[in-house]
């Protein structure tokens, strides 16, 4: 799995690309989403994962109850066809937030540090194979 992150004002935005299917790979997003713990919004973007197991699954469950604990929204965005079927497998997309393209533009249009993009966006690698 690869891992994306941009930090825009307190917006982290986390890009999730491969496959979430063993332990390793879901304790990576893990630790980037938790390492987010100064912001006030997380996206994930699930555009490009094309496998979620159970361990990625239950990943996810747990940082939507780590984020409401620490007053964080988290928000998924465009997760893939098979990131739905899972979640809808397993119940779970009700308790999460589905952010669709117009709440990303507003969410960016709304950042209360509006600074120019440049100097506010830091972006990290992380590959995992």
């Amino acid at each position: 799995m690869r891992l994306g992150m941009d930090r825009i004002g307190e917006m982290a935005v986390i890009e999730c690309q491969g496959k979430i299917v063993r332990s390793q790979a879901a304790f990576r997003l893990r630790d980037a989403v938790t390492s987010q713990g100064e912001a006030r919004v997380i996206v994930l973007d699930l555009t490009e994962v094309h496998a979620l197991g159970a361990e990625g699954l239950e990943v996810l469950m747990f940082l939507q109850h780590w984020a409401a604990d620490h007053g964080i929204e988290l928000k998924l965005f465009n997760p893939s066809r098979f990131v739905r079927h899972r979640l809808d497998d397993a119940r779970a997309r009700p308790n999460f937030k589905i952010a669709t393209l117009h709440d990303m533009v507003a969410l960016f249009a709304h950042s209360e540090n509006l600074v120019p993009f440049k100097a506010c966006v830091s972006s990290v690698s992380v590959e995992q194979n």
